[in-house]
């Protein structure tokens, strides 16, 4: 397998691994070393990989990083009773241009997802999140991504890509495949009222930060339905990171990012996940430490997936059917987890985009506000943008 732009992981780190407990996650990880080389990936489940990218930082000013602190961090943790393979798979170098950085990007996730291996990416810039998107240009018609950020990063699509524009060019940008583009942890004064308005209008999903830190679980179903989630380290509060890495009084605090993270492991559509715009500094530890453990909540999530979305007998699941004015809703809950998904009607008569998206994962709330008259919103977004 052609993996010749990935560095292997630095011996420092390998030194450290080596003085870790037997029983620690480091000692268990398949490692890219300059001795061994790339390991191999037939049984792998999960393989982590670094971006040293950060050239379309708007903020650039030319300076290096590297995520030794991160790794050490993640290595000395302890694994739960887990069933999953992972391989730390070292580095993606800068190209000799930005372009040349995404397409060892592109090809490296395209890779292993269709190897059924999933990608975590360590940034860089979260502009890298466009090349993970064109990653699945043949891999799958339609695309759904969710940003944990406290912006929504359009900004211009005429302009050259950027960190906090590069949504831009993943709505605009040939081919289209970007069915649902969801934010979760977006602060409202970061984001222009343009900005806001054309989310609605091109009926994506938004989950403002108060909302989330009310009820984390509000965000579970849009995670559910993600195949890509991007996470940006600019979205945590200051008081949670190191000093480089502060960015703002307010913002999602470690238990929720984790949990957030968690919710992307367990959900059976995400094949990869990101996160970006990680800053070291000389107090560094505690955000290579939160990053670290966001990580860890992943890979539990995706060791505790399970295949509760099959409803072709009768056995796997209740049917629940109300009525919303003159709209039939059709409601479907899991008899194995206690998940809610909700039917979006077939259109032939519209160009539909939803063949493959007809079951759409909702709360048990949303049921209840349609028993009630109300339209539970992820619905009418889904409904809206099928029959555009």
């Amino acid at each position: 397998m052609n993996f010749n732009f990935l560095s292997p992981v630095s011996d420092l780190v390998l030194a450290h691994n080596e003085l870790l407990s037997s029983q620690a996650l480091g000692r268990k990880f398949k490692i890219h070393s300059l001795q061994n080389g790339i390991p191999d990936l037939d049984d792998v489940d999960i393989a982590i990989f670094g971006v040293l990218e950060n050239r379309n930082d708007v903020n650039y000013i030319g300076e290096e990083f590297q995520l030794d602190e991160i790794r050490k961090s993640l290595y000395g943790l302890f694994p739960g009773s887990w069933n999953t393979t992972i391989a730390d798979l070292g580095d993606i170098n800068k190209g000799e241009s930005v372009e040349d950085t995404y397409f060892a990007l592109k090809t490296a996730i395209s890779i292993l997802v269709k190897k059924k291996i999933i990608p975590i990416i360590l940034g860089g810039t979260q502009d890298l999140t466009y090349a993970n998107y064109r990653a699945y240009d043949n891999l799958m018609p339609m695309v759904n991504i969710v940003n944990v950020d406290s912006k929504f990063d359009l900004g211009d699509s005429t302009k050259p890509i950027k960190n906090n524009s590069f949504v831009g060019k993943v709505i605009l940008d040939q081919p289209y495949n970007l069915f649902n583009y969801a934010t979760i942890g977006y602060q409202t004064y970061f984001n222009s009222q343009e900005e806001i308005d054309l989310m609605e209008s091109l009926y994506f999903e938004s989950y403002r930060l108060g909302q989330v830190s009310n009820d984390i679980t509000i965000v579970e179903p849009a995670l559910r339905d993600a195949n890509i989630v991007s996470i940006d380290l600019t979205s945590i509060k200051g008081s949670e990171v190191s000093l480089n890495q502060k960015y703002s009084p307010n913002g999602l605090d470690g238990k929720e990012i984790c949990a957030i993270s968690r919710y992307a492991g367990i959900s059976n559509k995400v094949t990869s996940f990101g996160i970006y715009e990680y800053k070291p500094s000389k107090d560094d530890e505690i955000t290579s430490m939160l990053v670290a453990q966001m990580i860890w909540y992943f890979i539990e999530g995706v060791n505790y997936r399970v295949n509760d979305d099959d409803f072709s007998e009768d056995r796997n699941y209740q049917k629940f059917i109300t009525l919303v004015d003159v709209q039939e809703l059709v409601f479907y809950k899991s008899n194995k987890t206690g998940r809610w998904w909700i039917e979006i009607p077939f259109l032939s008569e519209v160009n539909n985009k939803l063949k493959r998206h007809t079951l759409l994962p909702c709360m048990h709330q949303d049921y209840l506000d349609a028993c009630n008259n109300k339209l539970p919103d992820r619905w009418y977004k889904a409904f809206q943008k099928n029959c555009v």
